[in-house]
């Protein structure tokens, strides 16, 4: 295959290379050749220098405005506070606040959610606490997500905490 593309561009490169002869022959055609046969009178040929083009691959356009702010979070942080990181959340009845924390402030147009164990707990909002009922012992995910005017999630923040209760109606409590 090698050998074929490099013998085609050698035949290609030829005519740039080599002198072109022009001469009539015998039934009276015109023929350019850079072979002269013998005995017949031939005229050399002029060219003038072949077109070359110098081929640059472009730039990529800058990126528009709204794909760059689509790329950054619109928020520097975003974090769940109320929920302890280490240690498990003592709530006997169940009950605690958890809040969102943003820097900057939530901005026009967007809205809060809050998901327990992947459900949302209220419908999203402005308001950066919520208040959790009855939400069972064990381990849980509670997520905080910050939705646009579309419902599209644009940032996230998810943390894993452990509720505690003490069972109240527990033979061995006085």
């Amino acid at each position: 295959m090698r050998t074929a593309l490099f013998g085609l561009l050698l035949i290609l490169s030829v005519p740039a290379l080599a002198q072109i002869y022009k001469y009539t022959d015998d039934k009276g055609n015109t023929v350019y050749t850079n072979q002269p046969p013998d005995g017949v009178a031939v005229d050399t040929v002029d060219l003038p220098p072949a077109n070359t083009v110098n081929i640059r691959t472009p730039e990529p356009p800058p990126p528009l405005a709204s794909d760059q702010e689509d790329q950054r979070q619109p928020y520097r942080s975003l974090s769940l506070g109320g929920i302890p990181d280490e240690e498990a959340l003592r709530a006997n009845n169940g009950t605690f606040v958890v809040t969102a924390q943003l820097d900057p402030m939530l901005q026009r147009g967007h809205r809060i959610r809050f998901l327990l164990d992947g459900i949302p707990q209220a419908a999203p909002g402005t308001a950066t606490a919520l208040q959790l009922n009855n939400v069972d012992r064990g381990t849980h995910v509670l997520s905080v997500e910050v939705l646009a005017d579309n419902d599209q999630v644009i940032q996230r923040c998810e943390q894993q905490f452990t509720v505690q209760r003490v069972h109240t109606s527990s033979p061995g409590r006085p």
